[in-house]
């Protein structure tokens, strides 16, 4: 109990008992004496008796004198007169019995402000839980971090897979930790904060609790936005809290999730001005930072995957001196990603590892975790004894294209143009060079608004592409809707997804990797991508940099670029005409091929690619 607290209760206990002083000082004041009906009547007789009030019950009066008791107010009880006269004859002294009203008075003073308060506290208990204040009013300021002291955070190094870079780095900070006296021998000092950079779900929490219970020291964890509430100087207030919580149980860490929740740079609204919350709050965080000393072994791990976004002052040396980025696995680290999380399923004999990591290449630490566990509810719904080779290969499809939609019902033209349309897609990607192999094509529908799809399998990771690789990547895109102009002398609106990735490629192609002859190797777009889009996610509007005339002169080279490749794709397809048929035929029929009966369909020796003009 605090000491802020404490005086909160010690004042309410002094108010209570100055009410009750009142109380029995007033009620002193205005004493009442009862007396026997007997010493009334005596009184009355002998003329000592001022006034009465008469009631059903009692008779209440003021004395000319008061009594030995010093009280010139009395009570008696009223009797029947007759009853009065006989009781006198025989010289008995009699009297009523004289209600006590001193618990009825207390309670009628106690109980109003008793409810009144409780009202308050019961109020104000919900507001604050409803505004996510925790302990209610009193405790607003009051760091709402999670602590896990020593090893309960019951991570260690080894639950991390696929990312030892960012391991190797933070290991340091552990032994720091460990023995904050030996690392600083030589006169270096621990950074004092480390930020974790990447992509959603690659890892950055996971490695920060890995750190605490490698360096079994409490580890302090809260979120960015839950600095911020609705009342000024509340953020500031939880930000003090939770480092002075820290220096006392340091060595210790502090880890702040989401950080560009608190961390956004100022000064973005300049109309705003400078008393927002959210500065406020974030100033304190830097004071803070800049405020401890790195020898104490107090370490700060942030996350984020807005990293362009936060302001300078907190990437500063001094502050956030190391950063360190938590990208996505290459094919080795999600081969022991998966290895991690396989062991808690039970395999069949033909699931590969290596196998299932080139199916997901992309894919984050928590996609392949939801990979496993996908695969294992549906190996579970199908009875299966153990997860098999094939339900992992339909949980790849389920996450990638979606929720298989057996249900949605096309007519037979619809499911036609379907099956030319990923026939299309697939013919151009088996007869072109350096183009990821075909996985499976189906006419299935899946997910929201797919009718059917084609996977293809990556044989590697890949960094870099040339640009006869880009152009082979947007002939494969093109090719259901060119398998569509041929077969059917239409268009449909089937390849309205295809179009708009085509498109990016080639603006991109022309605005940024400057493969554009008429416009040369200028690049007139930045890369507006973060973390948080991802490589295939479509960009963010930006504001034009260059003139109108450029702009049109960059409109009508992607047209060009877009235009070149389809009219290739076109004639690819017709020299393939025989086998489009043919495969689109038995693709209605099985609704679903593999890619060795792809393969064997196509068999024939496909013409040479049409070269672009």
């Amino acid at each position: 109990m605090t000491g802020q607290t404490r005086f909160n209760i010690g004042y309410a206990i002094a108010a209570f008992i100055g009410v009750l002083l009142i109380q029995y000082v007033m009620s002193m004041a205005t004493q009442i004496a009862p007396i026997p009906y007997s010493d009334f009547q005596n009184l009355l007789r002998d003329g000592k008796v001022t006034s009465v009030g008469i009631s059903d019950r009692f008779i209440q009066g003021t004395l000319k004198e008061p009594l030995p008791g010093g009280q010139k107010q009395f009570i008696t009880t009223r009797v029947d007169p007759a009853f009065a006269s006989e009781l006198e004859k025989y010289g008995v002294r009699f009297t009523g019995q004289i209600e006590s009203t001193f618990l009825r008075d207390l309670l009628s003073w106690v109980m109003p402000v008793a409810l009144f308060f409780g009202l308050w506290w019961y109020l104000g208990k919900r507001f604050a839980d409803t505004q996510g204040l925790g302990g209610g009013l009193m405790s607003i300021g009051k760091s709402k971090a999670k602590i896990y002291v020593e090893s309960d955070t019951g991570v260690t190094f080894a639950d991390v897979a696929g990312v030892d870079e960012a391991k190797d780095e933070l290991r340091e900070v552990v032994d720091f930790l460990r023995n904050p006296t030996e690392y600083g021998r030589l006169g270096g000092r621990m950074p004092k904060g480390v930020l974790l950079v990447g992509p959603p779900g690659t890892g950055k929490t996971l490695l920060a609790k890995a750190v605490a219970g490698e360096a079994k020291v409490p580890f302090f964890s809260i979120s960015g936005s839950e600095f911020v509430e609705m009342f000024v100087g509340v953020g500031a207030a939880r930000v003090r809290d939770l480092f002075q919580q820290a220096r006392e149980k340091a060595p210790a860490i502090i880890f702040i999730d989401e950080l560009d929740a608190l961390g956004r740079a100022r000064g973005i609204a300049p109309y705003a001005g400078g008393h927002d919350e959210k500065e406020q709050t974030l100033n304190q965080l830097l004071v803070e930072l800049d405020g401890f000393d790195s020898r104490s072994g107090l370490v700060i791990l942030a996350a984020t995957n807005r990293p362009e976004i936060l302001d300078p002052a907190l990437l500063r040396a001094g502050r956030f001196d190391r950063q360190v980025l938590v990208d996505r696995p290459d094919k080795k680290g999600r081969v022991q990603i998966l290895n991690v999380h396989m062991k808690k399923v039970k395999l069949g004999p033909d699931v590969d590892a290596e196998k299932v990591a080139g199916l997901t290449p992309g894919f984050t630490g928590a996609d392949l975790a939801n990979l496993v566990n996908e695969a294992a509810l549906l190996a579970t719904r199908r009875g299966a004894e153990a997860v098999t080779m094939a339900d992992f290969g339909n949980a790849v499809e389920r996450i990638v294209a979606g929720l298989e939609k057996r249900n949605r019902l096309l007519n037979p033209k619809e499911r036609e143009i379907v099956a030319f349309h990923e026939m299309g897609h697939a013919l151009v990607a088996m007869a072109l060079p350096g183009v990821d192999p075909v996985h499976k094509v189906s006419i299935i529908p899946r997910g929201v608004g797919a009718l059917g799809y084609t996977i293809q399998r990556p044989t590697e990771d890949r960094f870099l592409m040339t640009r006869e690789e880009l152009e082979n990547k947007m002939a494969v895109l093109l090719g259901g809707r060119a398998a569509e102009l041929i077969v059917f002398g239409h268009l449909s609106t089937g390849a309205a997804d295809d179009l708009r990735r085509v498109t990016d490629i080639a603006r991109s192609m022309v605005t940024r990797y400057g493969m554009s002859e008429k416009l040369g190797n200028v690049a007139y777009d930045r890369d507006p991508r973060t973390f948080l889009t991802g490589p295939d996610l479509p960009s963010p509007p930006r504001e034009r940099e260059y003139a109108e005339e450029t702009a049109a002169a960059v409109d009508h080279e992607v047209k060009t670029i877009v235009d070149k490749i389809f009219q290739r794709t076109i004639d690819l397809l017709k020299a393939r005409r025989d086998i489009l048929e043919r495969t689109a035929k038995r693709l209605l029929e099985k609704e679903t091929l593999e890619e060795a009966e792809l393969l064997a369909l196509a068999a024939a020796a496909p013409a040479k690619p049409a070269a672009i003009a």
